[in-house]
């Protein structure tokens, strides 16, 4: 049974978690809250890094970032600990690319665009997820697993590519097809969402022990760090046709 796109939020993400004291279980009141904190967190560093304007943070930030992230899906009970931790090192990053960006497209204002289309898009979400006019079916989470799959295996290979001076052909300029494949992203990075509510939910359902709280808030980061980087990328596209 696939439960989520994620890499943080996987089908036996609460497997083998015991948990012996009753009153102290994960709840999806306490795991808003650890989102909120960790959302609070991550936007004062961006803040420093994106009116700093210096980009050094961008590399320091994704590296530790990225360590911290593989601990907390290995360490799952560290979470409270790693998890603010990766929200200060992500918004680092974010801050110093958001600078860069907004530097291409000084007149644009795209950084504030992809915030208020972020947030737009998770509460959106967020509703539509609570009033059942999105229901995370067996079927919906087996396409939206496939999709966010090929994209990272394109990305991969496009990574892989740009070692030896090469590129997917398209997918990466503002032509029609740039525009379309980017704003295909989006759009799985989106439902993703759905799928990390569902997930959470059930884990607060199982009586999952506290600490989970907070991993259920960092895999709504991840989601909505690289919805925002999608997000930002196609806007960045569509003014440079401009």
């Amino acid at each position: 049974m696939i439960r989520s796109g994620n890499p943080a939020l996987r089908k036996k993400t609460f497997e083998n978690l015991t948990n012996t004291n009753s009153s102290s279980v994960m709840t999806l009141e306490g795991t808003v809250n650890k989102t909120a904190i960790s959302l609070g967190i991550l936007m004062l560093a961006a803040y420093f890094t994106y009116t700093s304007k210096d980009t050094s943070y961008i590399t320091i930030g994704f590296i530790g970032g990225f360590v911290l992230a593989l601990i907390t899906i290995f360490k799952k009970q560290w979470a409270p600990y790693t998890v603010p931790v990766y929200a200060f090192l992500e918004g680092l990053a974010l801050g110093g690319i958001s600078a860069v960006f907004e530097s291409m497209f000084p007149e644009a204002g795209i950084v504030q665009q992809a915030i208020f289309l972020t947030f737009g898009i998770f509460v959106a979400l967020l509703y539509a997820y609570k009033t059942k006019l999105i229901k995370a079916t067996e079927n919906f989470k087996l396409g939206v697993f496939a999709a966010t799959g090929g994209i990272a295996l394109v990305y991969l290979i496009s990574f892989i590519m740009s070692f030896f001076g090469g590129s997917i052909p398209m997918i990466h300029d503002n032509g029609t097809m740039g525009i379309l494949f980017s704003l295909f992203v989006v759009v799985v990075a989106s439902l993703n969402l759905v799928m990390d509510f569902d997930f959470i939910e059930e884990g607060a359902e199982q009586g999952a022990p506290k600490y989970m709280e907070w991993y259920g808030a960092f895999g709504l980061l991840v989601t909505l760090i690289w919805l925002y980087m999608e997000i930002l990328r196609l806007l960045a596209k569509l003014n440079s046709r401009d």
